[in-house]
């Protein structure tokens, strides 16, 4: 468990502010670890709650045979799950009172308002965590040709961010750093990802996406190619589904096609096994992880 500060400036370096995140922790893998998720919490939450759920992946489900539960078992162990606690600040939803928050946030239905310092500083701290894995360049291979075949004999470590509620927020919002190579004030973003996810959240900065994206050919490709699943309630009362179904029209229009987007009849802002049975099923064939169950 660790926490540190990160430091975020404007473009053009006029201002900084430092935020004072909390305690990380670490789900480690029991396999060979293959894939690197930096998993973030909702609006007042900490790491803890959610490094403990992932640490049982697969929740039990008596949808799924027990042949396909310990299958998920087995691939649930090749992933490390980072699992950090946001800053606490004055939040505007809650009239300014203090608690954990990725990002100062008002009327989420309001996209004129976001905070983009908050964003940034968050963005980098995720990044941050997955720059300092063993293979922190998903196409160093493709990229150094003085890489001898050996050194890349195994396949890259994956990386990746999920997240819950504002978590999910933030995954989606680092999803358009890691397409654009920037962080929303400009600074480069230095980070490939391989899968994004998003659990009852929206797309924050949505309004202004489409037009970021115009004249990127780089930009667009990276997008194009970038693997995101979003999942939502349609009884979720804190984040309606309509935004998140919303957050995935804006994606796929700005050229992230390789979206799926799910619906799930009666579920409030929360998370139930059987939403967890479609991540592990969406990340085991979406980073085709390898290794055999039996």
């Amino acid at each position: 468990m660790s926490s540190n500060n990160t430091s975020v400036g404007s473009g053009s370096g006029t201002t900084r502010r430092n935020f004072e995140f909390g305690r990380t922790h670490v789900v480690r893998p029991r396999g060979k670890h293959q894939v690197t998720i930096v998993w973030l919490h909702g609006l007042g939450d900490k790491g803890s709650s959610w490094s403990q759920l992932l640490e049982t992946l697969p929740l039990p489900n008596v949808r799924i045979s027990m042949f396909f539960w310990l299958q998920h078992m087995f691939y649930m162990q090749l992933i490390k799950w980072i699992c950090p606690t946001a800053p606490s600040r004055p939040v505007k939803i809650f009239g300014g009172f203090p608690c954990t928050a990725w990002f100062d946030v008002g009327d989420i239905l309001d996209d004129t308002t976001d905070d983009l310092e908050g964003l940034d500083a968050s963005a980098a701290h995720v990044a941050n965590f997955l720059s300092t894995e063993p293979s922190n360049s998903s196409f160093a291979c493709i990229a150094d040709i003085s890489l001898t075949e050996s050194s890349c004999k195994n396949p890259p470590l994956m990386l990746a961010v999920g997240g819950f509620s504002m978590g999910a927020a933030m995954a989606l919002y680092s999803a358009t750093c890691h397409a654009l190579r920037q962080y929303g004030h400009g600074n480069p973003y230095p980070i490939n990802l391989s899968a994004v996810v998003g659990l009852s959240g929206w797309l924050p900065c949505s309004r202004t996406l489409k037009n970021q994206f115009q004249g990127s050919y780089e930009g667009a490709c990276r997008a194009t190619t970038l693997p995101i699943l979003i999942c939502h309630g349609t009884s979720d009362e804190v984040v309606p589904h309509q935004l998140g179904e919303k957050s995935a029209q804006v994606l796929s229009s700005a050229g992230f096609q390789n979206l799926t987007f799910r619906t799930y009849n009666g579920l409030g802002h929360y998370t139930i096994p059987e939403e967890t049975v479609e991540l592990c099923n969406w990340l085991i064939g979406r980073l085709g992880l390898e290794g055999s169950p039996t």
